[in-house]
């Protein structure tokens, strides 16, 4: 049976190949195992992730404690996604941020405001989405370790002032530098079949192999209350729509930031699965967020991972189609199902 295996599969493959220590290879390789489909074609893989996990942690007690290096845009992630602001200076990233968040970012008229990350969590509905400002890339300079960040993160959202003459320069050269640090931002989705890739792209951009990350981005052309920036944003989307989503925003007016919440959900094909204790209602507020693919197991190992063992059926509910059926562990399960856990004793 093919494997299947989703983008951000492939994505995270590729960073374990340039992860330096035990301890990134390890996060890796759980966020992997996370996202891997759960069917009879995967589970010889999962068992491999498993051992070299095992065999990293091992490895890592064995060797003498070392000074860690100091990373300033390691974020560790929280919430139902991570998503990275990337822009050049006095694009609004930091307004933009405040509005979405409320974290408190430097905000003002000149440039460079934002010398460090600032993060903040995004709510939506009954959820919370991870957000994180960061300094403005120069036309000379994009700190590597920003690019790890963007190599790490869910979703990117690259910000264009189409107040600017210059948005299209802006535009080019954060494609560019991304391009060059070997990161492509499309909102296509990658179509593996037997670990193969197979990109639905134009010819020119055949040259795009496994070794480029491809990035969900969702590019924004801020400041659409300024005078001449709808002619700008037809240019930029001329360009870039057929690579991207562009979306006009005001991040000084809110003007379609609710649109770009629901972007943002969508792209990170996630569902909330609720549970329940045997006889008692759910809590609908406080949801289990899994990746698209998952299964009945994959909800009870969020949980507890003693689970895997003792997990014997769950019964479902959720929209007309389920009513407290019983289901095995292996059952698929989609956005809004409520489950029971039945184990044995």
């Amino acid at each position: 049976m093919p494997a299947n295996l989703p983008p951000q599969y492939i994505d995270a493959r590729t960073r374990l190949e340039q992860a330096k220590d035990a301890e990134e290879k390890i996060e890796i390789l759980q966020y992997m195992i996370a996202v891997i489909p759960k069917h009879k074609g995967t589970n010889k893989l999962i068992g491999e992730l498993r051992s070299k996990i095992a065999h990293l942690r091992k490895e890592a007690q064995s060797k003498p404690s070392k000074r860690k290096y100091y990373d300033p845009y390691h974020v560790i992630r929280q919430g139902a996604g991570q998503v990275v602001i990337i822009g050049f200076p006095n694009t609004g990233k930091s307004r933009l941020i405040t509005m979405l968040t409320h974290a408190e970012s430097p905000v003002a008229a000149y440039p460079f405001t934002t010398d460090r990350i600032i993060i903040g969590m995004m709510p939506y509905e009954n959820i919370s989405i991870q957000l994180i400002d960061t300094p403005p890339i120069t036309d000379d300079f994009i700190d590597p370790n920003l690019l790890e960040l963007i190599r790490r993160s869910d979703i990117v959202l690259p910000v264009v002032d189409i107040a600017s003459d210059d948005v299209l320069d802006q535009a080019e050269s954060i494609m560019t530098r991304l391009s060059n640090s070997k990161i492509k931002l499309t909102i296509d989705e990658i179509d593996v079949g037997n670990e193969e890739l197979s990109f639905d792209m134009p010819l020119d951009d055949q040259d795009i192999t496994e070794d480029f990350i491809r990035k969900k981005a969702i590019m924004l052309a801020n400041k659409m209350d300024m005078e001449g920036s709808q002619e700008r944003l037809a240019m930029l989307e001329e360009i870039y729509s057929q690579e991207l989503p562009v979306i006009a925003i005001s991040a000084e007016f809110e003007a379609n930031l609710e649109i770009l919440k629901g972007l943002i959900y969508e792209n990170l094909h996630i569902i909330r699965v609720y549970t329940k204790p045997i006889g008692k209602k759910p809590d609908l507020n406080d949801p289990v967020i899994l990746h698209h693919g998952s299964m009945v197991i994959d909800a009870a190992v969020e949980i507890h991972r003693d689970f895997v063992d003792s997990l014997k059926f769950a019964k479902i509910w959720g929209g007309e189609e389920y009513n407290g059926q019983r289901v095995s562990r292996d059952y698929p399960l989609e956005d809004g199902n409520i489950l029971e856990f039945h184990v044995s004793e």
